[in-house]
């Protein structure tokens, strides 16, 4: 239940370095965004076993609905997002250009669909 929490903040701090640093032309906020994301990347795989191993142990594996279904889709949708928007910096930085524009839409959308999971668990 709390390992959940440290990928879904280094996401969104990962934003807003990058939103900052496209305003502010800063290299060092952008390499903060880089490295927030990259951890919070590789922090979705154990957070997505941790789930899974938890909907067949408490769940014994019963088919889920409503809520739950909805909630472990918004997870895989919010983890595919965070990956995408850690290879757009990855590639953009590996072939040393700057970073497209599209990348904040795709992060702001991140960030909704995180905000939209976790509000989910809640009920």
């Amino acid at each position: 239940m709390v390992l959940i929490h440290f990928p879904i903040a280094l996401f969104i701090s990962a934003v807003i370095f990058d939103l900052i640093s496209q305003g502010t032309k800063r290299r060092g906020l952008a390499d903060a965004a880089y490295y927030n994301l990259l951890v919070a990347a590789i922090s979705t795989v154990p957070v997505l076993a941790t789930g899974l191993l938890a909907w067949q142990f408490q769940l014994e594996g019963q088919k889920l609905k409503g809520i739950l279904l909805l909630h472990l889709v918004l997870a895989c949708v919010s983890t595919v997002i965070i990956w995408l928007a850690w290879w757009v910096h990855f590639r953009a930085r590996r072939r040393t250009t700057v970073l497209p524009i599209y990348r904040l839409a795709l992060e702001v959308m991140g960030v909704g669909i995180v905000a939209l999971t976790d509000i989910w668990a809640a009920f």
